[in-house]
């Protein structure tokens, strides 16, 4: 049945949605700097969060303190930290470079879940993880023609893999709360873009941004296509991300959700630009992958 694949479903959705907004963020964020995009955008999540809450009538659920703390740590790590460094690294290395960088997240997602949680993954999962994290690099390191002759700088590097750490870290962190308590997605999502929003808000204060900076948002355009892509990427993704740590493993939560880069692939057609049979075939071995996750 469909309910039993809730979790990889969820991931998959998210993953779409995520590549969606990595391509409205790496625009946007040639205007806006890194942490003003963060912090407005997860602001953003948090108001939509705030009506679905208005709409549902939820409750609020109890939560042990060390579960809520788990949160509340993921969200800073993930969301405060993870998120502002990846938006810096896709201005550095462009949306499919940057993306590429975030596919390291899954397998270290499943260490940390097997030396902290104790999740096993059978033979044919890791197979999965594999196969779909191959075909994913597989298609991001094709250089395109608009790339020829440009070479990613060390510093856009080592925040991308900075922000990989940050994202295994906290799904990690997210999964071990969410393992063993009944809260909702929702609920979970609330809390995480709050601990984030937080760390912004101390890390804009800190390095004594001005308010300057916000120039941009007086756009109409630019503030609908912020508003767009914090709706689909961190108010609907970050939730799906969450119902998928909730209904699966780690591993396989975190290496489903890294494939948003092929779904650049479509985006690109729709954009104009040309996709090479390499990038189709690199599809096909990551959907192999995710064929073999779902069957594992």
């Amino acid at each position: 049945m469909i309910t039993d694949f809730r979790g990889e479903i969820a991931a998959l959705s998210a993953a779409l949605l995520w590549a969606i907004a990595s391509f409205i963020y790496a625009r946007l964020g040639k205007q806006l700097s890194p942490l003003w995009l963060n912090l407005i955008k997860s602001s953003l999540a948090i108001g939509f969060i705030g009506l679905t809450f208005l709409i549902r009538q939820d409750e609020v659920p109890s939560l042990a303190g060390m579960n809520f703390g788990l949160l509340w740590l993921s969200g800073a790590i993930g969301i405060g930290f993870g998120d502002s460094v990846f938006f810096e690294s896709l201005i550095a290395l462009g949306a499919r470079r940057a993306l590429v960088l975030e596919a390291i997240a899954p397998p270290l997602s499943a260490f940390l879940a097997a030396v902290f949680l104790q999740e096993q993954l059978n033979l044919i999962a890791w197979s999965g993880i594999v196969l779909t994290i191959t075909g994913v690099t597989w298609v991001m390191i094709e250089r395109t023609p608009e790339q020829q002759g440009y070479f990613p700088i060390k510093r856009g590097i080592s925040l991308g893999l900075l922000a990989a750490f940050a994202q295994a870290s906290g799904a990690v962190l997210s999964r071990s709360a969410l393992a063993e308590t009944a809260i909702s997605p929702l609920w979970s999502s609330l809390i995480r873009l709050t601990a984030g929003v937080t760390v912004l808000l101390l890390w804009v204060g800190w390095k004594r941004q001005s308010w300057k900076m916000l120039q941009p948002l007086k756009s109409g355009q630019f503030l609908l296509g912020l508003t767009a892509a914090a709706f689909a990427g961190t108010y609907l993704g970050i939730w799906l991300q969450q119902t998928a740590l909730k209904y699966t493993a780690t591993g396989i939560a975190q290496a489903l959700i890294a494939t948003s880069p092929l779904f650049i692939i479509p985006i690109a057609l729709l954009a104009g630009e040309s996709v090479s049979l390499r990038a189709v075939l690199g599809a096909l071995v990551a959907l192999a992958g995710v064929w073999a996750l779902l069957s594992s």
